[in-house]
C-alpha cells in the first residue's frame, strides 16, 4: 500500500526539470538554436524533430509538457500536426505556440494557441513558454 501511494506522489509531482519541450522545427539551423536556447535558459529538457512523422515516433515514448510547432512543415502544416496531436488520449490539454514567418492567424486563434512570428525575440519567447508551463 505504501509502495503504491509512493508511485502515485511520483507521478504527480513532477519537478521543472522533468518538463519536457517538443519542439518540431524542419529549419536545422532554427531547430539547433531553439533547442541550445531552451537548454541554456530554462530547467526544460527538450527534444527536437525535424517533422510530423519524426513527432509521432516520438511521442510513443513521453508525453510532452509543450509542443514548440513550427507552422510551415515539409509534410503537414503545424495547426494540421496540433490537431492530430490533441486528438489523442492523454495530449488534449498539452499547450502550443505556433512559430512562422507567416502565422495563420485565424486558426490560432479559433484554437486558442499561441502564435509567434518569426524572427521572433527570444525574451518573449521565454516569457510565452514560462506563461504556458506556470
Amino acid at each position: 500500500m505504501f509502495q503504491k501511494q509512493m508511485q502515485a506522489q511520483s507521478i504527480t509531482a513532477e519537478p521543472e526539470r522533468e518538463k519536457t519541450i517538443l519542439v518540431v522545427e524542419d529549419d536545422a539551423e532554427i531547430g539547433a538554436f531553439l533547442v541550445q536556447a531552451l537548454q541554456q535558459e530554462t530547467s526544460y529538457a527538450v527534444r527536437l524533430v525535424t517533422d510530423s512523422l519524426q513527432a509521432f515516433n516520438a511521442i510513443r515514448g513521453f508525453r510532452p509538457h509543450l509542443l514548440l510547432l513550427d507552422y510551415q512543415l515539409p509534410d503537414i502544416n503545424g495547426i494540421d500536426l496540433y490537431d492530430k496531436l490533441h486528438a489523442l488520449p492523454g495530449f488534449e490539454a498539452i499547450p502550443c505556440i505556433i512559430i512562422s514567418a507567416r502565422l495563420p492567424f485565424r486558426e490560432i486563434k479559433k484554437r486558442v494557441l499561441v502564435g509567434l512570428s518569426k524572427p521572433f525575440d527570444l525574451l518573449e519567447l521565454l516569457a510565452k513558454i514560462g506563461k504556458l508551463l506556470a
